[in-house]
């Protein structure tokens, strides 16, 4: 058994806390907010973000982000993307170079367009890094519901010492040297499950989301072939599994937010009313900035970036993909 601290007790993060420490792990959780640190130790539950799941008695609220950290065998980064720079930045004295970290926040970061992988090895080069996603609702994972998902290191050794730390009789993991795909299509998929939300709130059915969320693996697959990722790995429980999950449950953030915006909210106030971070709304801008850089065309991520940033409507950017110049599926 290992010691592990995690940092940011969110949905995500208290959901593998309960994993881990149901497993028989020591897990020691701490969080920015010191007033939900106080709910959770009081509660001995989630009640802001996880509710009705109590702790065990391995699990353990950190009052520092030193006393979390401390001697752990692995590090779990559950921050949101925009904040795992920040977060990486408090761990950071409390590191040693022998420290598992393993990051669970799916994004690309505005402004540098940075992979999170990118931003560990920036800041730690010799960092014994894994990414850890796949088609994992944070509601299901915390009830002990099976769930399957990947793990991706450049270094497969390392990977696979991850899954049997993770792995459960009812959380499955696999393992990948695959990093740059897992990480693209964990980030991209969010965009395209807020199109989705869009087109349910829009009422436009099953066939419209269909299309919507083949095409969209389409361009997550061009961006991530471009930036070096294996196509097989967007056949998997991190592409097409994880787009499946976020696109068609409404335990997704980002199908939640789009359908608000399909029904005529605006994408600030869906965001709001959504109560938790969307990933996909900063996604979506970070995406474009990338796909502009890298000559790809993404249409869907192009028309969500003019919707997000109010230069189109929902109704004006569907006759806009619907209207493109016809086109060779395979092109």
């Amino acid at each position: 058994m290992k010691k592990i601290g995690v940092i940011g007790a969110g949905s995500w993060g208290t959901a593998l806390a309960l994993t881990l420490s149901g497993k028989g792990h020591q897990v020691t959780i701490w969080d920015v907010n010191p007033e939900h640190l106080s709910e959770l130790e009081q509660n001995r539950e989630n009640v802001r973000y996880l509710p009705d799941i109590k702790f065990n008695d391995n699990m353990k609220i950190g009052k520092t982000a030193e006393e979390a950290l401390q001697d752990a065998d692995v590090v779990l980064f559950s921050a949101p993307a925009q904040h795992f720079r920040s977060a990486l930045k408090t761990a950071l004295p409390y590191l040693k170079p022998d420290m598992i970290l393993v990051n669970v926040a799916k994004g690309i970061e505005q402004k540098t367009l940075m992979r999170m992988s990118q931003i560990a090895f920036e800041t730690l080069p010799q960092a014994r890094y894994v990414t850890l996603s796949g088609p994992s609702h944070a509601e299901e994972v915390g009830k002990s519901l099976p769930t399957t998902v990947a793990v991706a290191s450049p270094d497969l050794k390392l990977a696979e010492e991850v899954q049997d730390i993770f792995m459960t009789e009812r959380f499955r993991v696999y393992t990948t040297e695959d990093i740059v795909g897992v990480e693209l299509g964990g980030a991209l998929k969010n965009i395209i499950a807020l199109g989705a939300g869009i087109s349910d709130g829009m009422g436009f059915g099953d066939n419209a989301k269909a299309a919507l969320m083949t095409r969209g693996l389409a361009e997550i697959k061009r961006l991530g072939v471009k930036l070096g990722a294996d196509p097989a790995t967007f056949a998997g429980l991190t592409g097409v599994g994880d787009l499946i999950v976020t696109c068609t449950s409404m335990h997704s953030r980002n199908r939640r937010c789009g359908i608000m915006i399909g029904e005529g909210m605006s994408p600030e106030a869906a965001t709001e009313k959504v109560g938790m971070v969307v990933e996909g709304m900063y996604t979506t801008e970070a995406a474009y900035d990338l796909a502009q850089r890298e000559g790809v065309e993404m249409p869907i991520t192009q028309q969500l970036y003019e919707v997000i940033n109010g230069r189109a409507d929902a109704k004006s950017a569907v006759e806009l993909l619907m209207g493109r110049e016809r086109k060779h599926e395979q092109a």
